[in-house]
């Protein structure tokens, strides 16, 4: 085992001085060959070195070359700028010299204007003097007579530019009133009913005029007292006429006389039973008929206080023309109205309807039927516009609202209707005298003549006392004259003529 053990020791001794032999060697080897590199690499590094040397200079004189080039063209450069500057030198001195000599020489043209104007202002005071002498007008009257003549001619030619302004105007407007009015008539057309203030009761028999008077004229006399209506009997075979100004107590005596004469028992208690039974009915009427009106016209809404006084225009009649059937009538024309117009139209309907709501109780209380109706309406709680349309739609209060205007004019339309209104031939005369006489009183009126019934006053002026402006004044003055001196329905027409004839004869 020792030996054993000695053999591997030896062994091992042998491999590792082998081996630190072995690499000896070849250190050796790698020592060699890396000098032989690092010759090699500084043989290349010094051929670089003379390689970069030499590009380097060649690269200098280049850039000494530019240099000096770029110094040559700059010394060019400065010297065509310093010649540039030379030759603006020498023009800025001729300009100097030339300006002052202009400067000389305007001073000089100077001198010479003054002594002008001091001549010409010579002259001008010594033609002044003149023509003050020749004309015997100092200057300040002559400037007033001109300023007072261009005045004159401006004035003229406003007063033409005006006429023909105003012309134009009304031309325009009426075509337009006319398109709109005859739209709302043609869409609108209602029947016509009349009435006077009497009312006939026919009776079965000749008789029953003895049992209406009765003994000693008891029954006539507590029927007159119960209904405030005249009972009138007559030759007239088989009928009683009541006669009245209210038509709501006529109707009423009318309802109670008929209801005596079915039942046959007249006596003073009985007719005060059937008089009490009519009011009823009637005041039944009188609120239907309002609700109906105000359901026609489109107004909803209304008051029960308003509608009744509504209700009793159905009683009412103006000239012959039923009022609650006028009035619904002006709601649908001032509807239809307002809505072409871009108005208010609720404001319109209502105000048409409501406009102769005075007519209703005219006879129980002083003033205008339209104040009187506009207080109702106040009253009853209608918008301030409402009222004031019904005020205004106669004039008692001026228009302010286009509203106002349209209850005028539907209310002109309605009863300027065929056959809506009637009127006596005394009136008709009257008017006719009136309107020529209104005409006649003006100065420069040859004659006037008034035509269709009193709508039209035709007025024929001198032309030598009356010019074409004078004819227009006079035609607005005769209109306000009658717009305060007389009462019409609808509207008249005043036409002014000024017609100028020359005559002359060749001999």
């Amino acid at each position: 085992m020792g030996i054993a053990l000695v053999a591997v020791v030896v062994a091992a001794i042998i491999l590792i001085a082998g081996a630190y032999f072995y690499g000896r060697q070849q250190s050796a080897q790698s020592a060699a060959a890396t000098r032989a590199d690092a010759e090699r690499l500084m043989a290349q590094a010094q051929a670089q070195q003379k390689e970069l040397v030499l590009e380097a200079k060649d690269e200098a004189h280049k850039l000494r070359t530019a240099a000096e080039q770029d110094a040559r063209e700059r010394r060019a450069e400065v010297q065509r700028q310093e010649r540039r500057l030379q030759q603006k030198e020498e023009n800025l001195d001729r300009r100097i010299e030339q300006l002052e000599k202009r400067e000389r020489t305007l001073g000089q043209h100077e001198e010479e204007l003054d002594q002008h104007r001091v001549q010409v202002d010579e002259l001008i005071a010594q033609q002044r003097q003149e023509l003050e002498r020749v004309a015997g007008l100092s200057r300040e009257e002559a400037t007033e007579m001109f300023l007072r003549s261009v005045e004159s001619e401006m004035r003229e030619q406003a007063n033409k530019l005006v006429r023909q302004i105003e012309m134009q105007a009304k031309e325009e407007a009426d075509e337009k009133a006319r398109r709109i009015i005859t739209t709302s008539i043609q869409r609108w057309a209602s029947d016509q009913v009349s009435e006077s203030s009497v009312s006939v009761v026919p009776l079965p028999t000749e008789e029953m005029k003895g049992r209406i008077i009765g003994r000693e004229g008891r029954n006539i006399r507590a029927l007159e007292m119960a209904t405030g209506v005249d009972l009138i009997i007559d030759d007239t075979p088989e009928a009683v006429i009541l006669s009245g100004f209210d038509p709501v107590r006529r109707e009423i005596a009318r309802q109670a006389l008929n209801k005596l004469i079915q039942d046959g028992r007249i006596h003073p208690a009985r007719i005060e039973e059937m008089v009490e039974k009519a009011r009823a009915d009637v005041d039944t009427v009188i609120k239907e008929e309002g609700e109906r009106a105000a359901f026609e016209a489109g107004v909803p809404g209304l008051n029960p206080d308003l509608l009744r006084a509504v209700g009793r225009l159905h009683f009412r009649y103006s000239m012959g023309q039923n009022v609650l059937r006028h009035s619904v009538e002006s709601a649908h024309l001032c509807a239809m109205m307002a809505t072409e117009l871009g108005a208010d139209v609720s404001v319109a309907r209502r105000a048409g309807l409501l406009h102769d709501l005075g007519k209703g109780v005219s006879h129980e209380v002083e003033g205008p039927h339209a104040l009187i109706g506009a207080d109702i309406a106040k009253r009853l709680g209608q918008p301030p516009k409402v009222v004031h349309a019904i005020a205004a739609h106669h004039f008692e209060e001026e228009p302010q609202t286009v509203e106002a205007f349209l209850v005028q004019a539907a209310d002109a339309i309605s009863g300027a209707r065929p056959g809506a209104r009637r009127d006596s031939l005394e009136s008709y005369v009257k008017r006719l005298e009136a309107l020529e006489n209104i005409a006649n009183s003006f100065e420069g009126v040859e004659k006037s003549f008034a035509i269709q019934a009193g709508r039209e006053v035709r007025i024929v002026v001198r032309p030598e006392d009356i010019d074409d402006l004078g004819a227009a004044r006079m035609a607005r003055d005769i209109v306000s004259k009658i717009e305060e001196t007389l009462e019409y329905p609808g509207q008249i027409k005043v036409m002014v003529i000024r017609e100028k004839r020359v005559v002359d004869y060749a001999k």
